[in-house]
């Protein structure tokens, strides 16, 4: 079959993306022997009259279409990011007969909800690789729908939860310049390619739609396997690769071991991650630092111990300090983030937080004000037990919640105290 892949992603909320999910779809449907094509609308400033140029040519049996962000989960003055999809989606209908299939990471999260808004005729829940190609098979052949692990279909009343594989070897990793290509636009600013090493996480955050994605068991890619696609990256001149795993530190002795690899290899990379400040031991920060890393997201979230309780974090402001500290002893830059506003947020937890952050001297702090709200999560179950929200809110509207009455002081109070500090950013 003709597929046209379309990434509708155009943020850079804070850097540009390359669309990995959607080149791992890709590399598995060409694999799968179907003819794709792909198109990344942020590489294209006239975004619709390039879709259409590009179905035109194509014409298409197949569109699918990759929803990153659904929002830009800023409480104050939200953008509601499924708009421009809607328009994309409109764009194909108008140029092209073909079945239109919705994915990607913001997508999982409202299989059925952003499905129905955007019109589309299908959407696929969680990892696409396989019920993609399934689906592809299946259409080609005219055969029964229904079983098709995480596939939703408007006409057919399907709606199926995703199932992750185990062995996550199987999906191959995209090729450089064929399934994934530099942005031409960017000017002398370097592009982070994403690269991910494992997927799910099971650590249950309260706010967190990691488990609607990726699932909750951690399934790790063979370390011997990553060498090599890395080495393809690197010929191909992709030497920044950002680390998009959730928990880079987790499980530790695979960590280790994948930092000894590339050490190992001789790979000239530059590298960034996200560490879990939980359990960062001095022997895996040397490794990370001598195989190339140079910044590490280090998203503690608050400096409170009872907010940290109340987020369910396993670890406490001494284990953010002893991860921070080690960081620093290494040369690796850190970006701390601060999440104010929860469940049981009073002044005294805020301006912990904001001293303790303060104290670490980071290179960056990056606060947001208010939890936005995902289905599923702890939060979202306590906002409706509280009267926050309504049972009958599916939440594809951003909705956040920031504890009552605090609002307005923690604006102001963030404010006045970034005025003296350039590093600090909403």
């Amino acid at each position: 079959m003709r597929v046209l892949l379309v990434s509708a992603n155009t943020e850079t909320i804070n850097m540009p993306v390359l669309p990995l999910g959607m080149a791992f779809v890709a590399r598995a449907t060409e694999d799968a022997g179907h003819k794709v094509s792909q198109i990344n609308l942020m590489a294209k400033p006239e975004a619709l009259n390039t879709l259409a140029e590009r179905i035109q040519k194509v014409q298409p049996d197949i569109i699918g279409i990759s929803v990153r962000n659904i929002d830009d989960q800023v409480s104050s003055q939200p953008r509601f990011l499924l708009e421009p999809v809607k328009a994309i989606v409109s764009t194909c209908r108008q140029n092209s007969e073909a079945k239109i299939v919705l994915g990607g990471a913001g997508y999982s999260i409202f299989p059925l909800h952003a499905l129905a808004y955007l019109g589309a005729d299908m959407g696929i829940q969680g990892e696409g690789e396989r019920s993609f190609v399934t689906l592809l098979n299946r259409l080609k052949n005219s055969d029964d729908l229904s079983n098709i692990p995480g596939l939703y279909h408007v006409d057919q009343s399907i709606a199926n939860p995703p199932t992750t594989s185990k062995k996550i070897d199987q999906t191959a990793f995209p090729l450089p310049g064929r399934h994934i290509k530099k942005l031409e636009h960017t000017g002398d600013e370097i592009i982070w390619l994403p690269f991910q090493t494992r997927k799910g996480c099971p650590l249950n955050c309260s706010y967190c739609s990691t488990p609607s994605i990726e699932g909750k068991t951690i399934r790790k890619r063979s370390p011997g396997l990553i060498i090599d696609a890395m080495a393809a990256y690197v010929s191909a001149g992709f030497d920044h690769l950002f680390f998009v795993d959730n928990t880079f530190n987790l499980p530790l002795d695979y960590s280790k071991d994948l930092c000894n690899q590339v050490i190992g290899s001789g790979l000239k990379i530059t590298w960034r991650g996200i560490l879990y400040p939980w359990k960062v031991e001095k022997e895996l920060v040397a490794k990370m630092a001598e195989s190339g890393c140079a910044e590490v997201s280090l998203g503690f979230e608050s400096g409170s111990d009872i907010m940290l309780r109340k987020m369910n974090k396993q670890y406490r402001t001494e284990d953010v300090r002893h991860a921070s500290d080690l960081l620093k002893t290494y040369g690796i830059h850190r970006m701390g983030f601060l999440l104010l506003g929860g469940p049981g947020e009073t002044r005294q937890t805020v301006l912990e937080s904001l001293e303790f952050a303060d104290s670490l001297a980071l290179e960056m702090v990056k606060v947001t004000i208010g939890l936005r709200i995902y289905p599923d999560t702890e939060l979202a179950f306590y906002a409706r037990r509280t009267g926050r929200i309504s049972p009958e809110d599916n939440l594809l509207l951003p909705q956040f919640y920031i504890e009552n009455g605090t609002e307005a002081w923690i604006r102001q109070t963030v404010d006045a105290w970034m005025k003296d500090r350039p590093n600090w950013i909403y």
